[in-house]
């Protein structure tokens, strides 16, 4: 029965994204992706060395400006802050808001995890 019912969502998805433009269906693509969770890791290098890890990151977003469809410089989203760089999401390791620019500027905004 579950499988019928994939099947059927699968099908009325491939059908309403066959009118659409590349933009719609990379939004739809976004919009299912986020629904399924990726579970991805974004790590911060300075030249070689690794000096911040972010795990369990759903999504990465883009920003829009407040008044308008415009496209933010910079990306955003939210994830457990590796603090001691050893690959695992530990329990007290906090969950955190974070931002990195789109520009070559090196640079990366997140909460601080200790409050």
């Amino acid at each position: 029965m579950k499988s019928i019912i994939f099947i059927s969502i699968a099908s009325l998805v491939i059908v309403m994204t066959i009118g659409c433009t590349q933009e719609t269906q990379n939004k739809l693509g976004r919009a299912i992706q986020n629904w399924t969770g990726t579970d991805g890791v974004l790590e911060v290098y300075a030249g070689d060395k690794l000096v911040k890890r972010f795990m369990k990151i759903d999504k990465l977003s883009t920003a829009i400006s407040t008044n308008g469809d415009d496209s933010r410089p910079y990306r955003f989203g939210y994830g457990v802050l590796d603090a001691n760089l050893d690959g695992v999401a530990s329990k007290d390791e906090k969950r955190v808001y974070f931002e990195f620019s789109d520009y070559s500027t090196s640079y990366i905004f997140y909460e601080n995890p200790v409050k």
